[in-house]
């Protein structure tokens, strides 16, 4: 009697407020990350982050990358580097060193900054597509003794 219609299919990704993944304390990663979802960095980070959707830096958390690219970003640990986001909220605990590119942009009393705020109308996120290496090995992609040594 009150049947909803089924939902059109989209074939474009959508965005996804919640966290998916989490990368917990005490490891260490160092590469790519590239996708939609979400993802709760606890551990640290060492490359360049391009996510469709939450990037959270937890207390624990240490991200060292050029840029990192998400539709919100929310750092309560340390960002080095650049943040492109549509949503940036740096809590009382959080640390960024590094230039910012924002549409909103929000602190807690004690957050720290050092870098350019640029507030935009908009802000868009480019998923780039990897170039397949020709039968050679992917060096993002490391064993865990080359990341001990």
């Amino acid at each position: 009697m009150f049947r909803k219609s089924p939902p059109a299919a989209t074939p474009q990704i959508q965005q996804v407020d919640r966290v998916t993944s989490v990368l917990g304390p005490g490891i260490t990663w160092k590469g790519n990350l590239r996708g939609s979802g979400g993802i709760r960095i606890e551990g640290a980070f060492e490359g360049e982050i391009t996510i469709r959707g939450l990037v959270v830096v937890g207390e624990t958390g240490r991200v060292n990358c050029e840029d990192l690219q998400a539709n919100t970003v929310i750092v309560a640990g340390a960002v080095k580097g650049n943040i492109t986001a549509e949503k940036l909220e740096i809590r009382s605990t959080g640390r960024v060193w590094g230039d910012v590119t924002t549409v909103a942009f929000s602190t807690e009393e004690g957050a720290f900054l050092r870098g350019q705020v640029r507030m935009e109308e908009r802000v868009e996120i480019t998923l780039q597509e990897e170039k397949p290496n020709s039968g050679e090995k992917n060096e993002d992609m490391k064993s865990d003794d080359q990341l001990l040594s």
